[in-house]
């Protein structure tokens, strides 16, 4: 296929590899032209505009405010060679995707919301969970795209938001897994325990899943460096979760915990370390 992909930050590098090795043509556009130069065997363009063309066009943006000033700001739905299919995988509030959704249909450009989980190695090696929802031949066109990039493609219905509400109710709970091992391991290490042995064995016993594992080893080392996702990040995330509660009616009491942690992690210079880093405030309010 002929893809256009924007945004080409740790995830969207990984991802934008795995379509060249997948044997399709990509043309990559970055902010800064360094990060689309490197991304071996894509084709860098020097536009937002002529990368969202095509067969299908990625957009893997930071947040709101970076795909609202691209896409909308920027004009891109009002192009002349527009894509057949933009694929939106950010991470974005479910309150944009919605009015994505308004905007591409006015358009006449299928919009198809596919937020993805799994950290920079797993998009490396192809090894994402891609969350797909929107019209199912849009989804069918861009199929063998999400079959280049992850291991299965979960789909959750026709309106495109319903992924993003799907991808924020996955952060979380990755962040409350944080939260609850960081506590933990203050806790073991109040009764004279060492934390690390606690967590190693929880992890390979109650909690043997990639989430605890994984967080569980970086917690157990104070092995923050080089995030793979960095706490602003996490913060984001519990906000737009937040937001999306209060809109829904639905009450998140202990995302308003989950929040205040992650300003207090950040508060103390954590704010561009990997999301494990969370743990850190348990073992400093407990004095360790």
């Amino acid at each position: 296929m002929d893809v256009g992909f924007i945004g080409l930050g740790r995830m969207g590098r990984a991802m934008a590899a795995r379509l060249v090795a997948g044997g399709h043509r990509v043309r990559v556009w970055n902010r800064s032209p360094e990060a689309a130069r490197a991304v071996e065997g894509a084709e860098p363009v020097g536009s937002a505009e002529e990368a969202f063309s095509g067969d299908a066009a990625i957009t893997m943006l930071a947040d709101d405010a970076a795909l609202r000033a691209v896409l909308v700001e920027g004009g891109l739905l009002d192009g002349a060679a527009r894509p057949a299919v933009h694929v939106g995988m950010s991470t974005i509030s479910v309150a944009l995707a919605k009015e994505l959704a308004a905007v591409h249909g006015r358009a006449g450009v299928a919009y198809v919301s596919a937020p993805v989980f799994g950290r920079p190695d797993a998009a490396a090696s192809g090894a994402l969970n891609i969350v797909a929802a929107g019209e199912d031949g849009a989804i069918a066109k861009v199929q063998p795209l999400f079959d280049a990039m992850g291991t299965k493609t979960w789909r959750f219905g026709l309106e495109p938001e319903k992924a993003n509400a799907v991808k924020l109710a996955g952060n979380f709970m990755i962040v409350s897994a944080i939260e609850a091992m960081g506590e933990v391991a203050a806790f073991s290490e109040g009764h004279g325990i060492p934390g690390a042995d606690v967590l190693a064995m929880l992890t390979n016993t109650l909690f043997a899943s990639p989430v605890y594992k994984n967080y569980g080893a970086m917690i157990m080392e104070g092995r923050y460096e080089p995030p793979g996702f960095t706490l602003r990040l996490g913060l984001k995330d519990v906000r737009l979760a937040l937001e999306a509660g209060e809109a829904a009616s639905v009450p998140m009491p202990f995302a308003s915990v989950l929040r205040d942690n992650l300003l207090d992690a950040i508060a103390h210079g954590e704010g561009d370390r990997d999301f494990a880093a969370l743990a850190t405030v348990a073992a400093r309010r407990s004095g360790r």
